[in-house]
């Protein structure tokens, strides 16, 4: 990987990918890592979205916890290894539980500010796309700023439940557009979850797709892992470039 940026976050730093198409300007894109961490294939994902014309920025969200080399998975691991993969659920799920709305809230600003504050990205709306635990950052985020204009959350966990904390509810003050990939085999987004998320988003008016993708696991965009499809992954990334070509160009 190539060396990280270090990136004001509300209890300290936290180290970042940044990937860009060309030294010109262009619109801002904010990539929330899913519980695996920050690692090459967090790197992949924002290079590709970085060349359809966006300058990327993707936090390590874990911050408090350690570096992007301490909450990813040691040297070795083999992910694509259904045991493995259970086996560091263990340790990255407890992780995902100290995130709590007030410490995600106080830090998407900073993650906000960060990526409209590096050079070549252009004065406007901006994007964000989440996966797994990233997708509830993104649903924050549209409630946070009103210029974030496109939101993505693929493969989301918690997104819309019956806690009085839930992401979902952020939506009420949100302006953007928004793609929705829910897996159906996941037992973190149930379907009474994407409902919910469904009656939101129509309540408030809002632009929005959203869709069950057919035969997929939760975290069917990471290839680094068992949990990859391939169908699923490539479906994510042509309704995401969809997304943000309409939305940030507009």
């Amino acid at each position: 990987m190539r060396p990280f940026i270090d990136i004001p976050a509300a209890d300290g730093t936290a180290e970042a990918i940044v990937a860009r198409p060309d030294e010109g300007a262009h619109p801002g894109v904010l990539l929330f890592m899913d519980a695996i961490g920050l690692r090459p294939r967090i790197e992949e994902m924002a290079d590709r979205i970085a060349s359809w014309g966006y300058n990327v920025l993707a936090p390590n969200t874990f911050y408090r916890l350690g570096t992007a080399a301490q909450t990813s998975p040691p040297a070795g691991t083999d992910l694509t290894d259904p045991a493995q993969r259970a086996e560091y659920g263990a340790v990255s799920i407890p992780r995902v539980g100290t995130l709590t709305k007030q410490r995600v809230e106080a830090d998407l600003p900073r993650y906000i500010a960060a990526l409209r504050a590096l050079a070549g990205v252009a004065d406007g709306p901006i994007g964000v796309t989440g996966y797994c635990m990233g997708a509830t950052f993104a649903t924050r985020a549209a409630g946070i700023d009103p210029g974030v204009a496109a939101v993505g959350g693929f493969h989301g966990a918690a997104i819309a439940t019956s806690d009085p904390d839930s992401p979902h509810l952020s939506l009420a003050d949100a302006k953007a557009a928004f793609v929705y990939g829910h897996a159906d085999q996941d037992r973190t987004n149930p379907p009474e979850d994407v409902a919910r998320l469904d009656a939101m988003l129509a309540g408030r008016g809002l632009r929005a797709r959203t869709a069950v993708y057919p035969h997929a696991p939760h975290g069917y965009t990471m290839s680094d892992t068992s949990s990859y499809q391939e169908a699923g992954a490539e479906r994510h990334f042509a309704e995401l470039r969809e997304l943000f070509d309409a939305a940030l160009h507009a």
